[in-house]
């Protein structure tokens, strides 16, 4: 019922940016954790950002991409954004929007999230 698509990837030179789109389906915005997340091949899939649907005040990103991405959201639009600046190579990835049952505080682990998109490709060159 809940469907996510994502779109924005595409190939860009370090430094470059992209703007990662997620439109959801199927509910409102409503007490719960969406994230981005990545995975290279032969990687397991990280974290990268989330905010909570209901609060505009609740991110968290990763370390590695503090200060370079942004998580978003347009409720109007039923849209989650990634704005990702200052790309590395090592942001190459298969970027995938998701959303869990609970809050963020309380989605402490991947499994949490229970709908995910099909993904988009960042392919950042050097």
């Amino acid at each position: 019922q809940v469907e996510l698509v994502e779109s924005g990837g595409g190939t860009v030179q370090a430094g470059g940016s992209l703007r990662l789109s997620c439109v959801v389906s199927g509910h409102t915005y409503s007490d719960y954790c969406m994230g981005w997340f990545r995975q290279a091949p032969g990687k397991k899939r990280e974290r990268v950002a989330t905010l909570d649907s209901d609060s505009v005040a609740s991110t968290a990103y990763t370390d590695s991409v503090k200060g370079r991405f942004t998580i978003s959201k347009d409720n109007a639009n039923s849209t989650l954004y990634l704005q990702m600046n200052s790309l590395k190579p090592e942001d190459t990835a298969m970027y995938y929007c998701a959303e869990a049952y609970y809050s963020c505080k309380i989605s402490y682990s991947i499994a949490d999230f229970a709908y995910w998109g099909q993904g988009t490709q960042v392919t950042v060159s050097s």
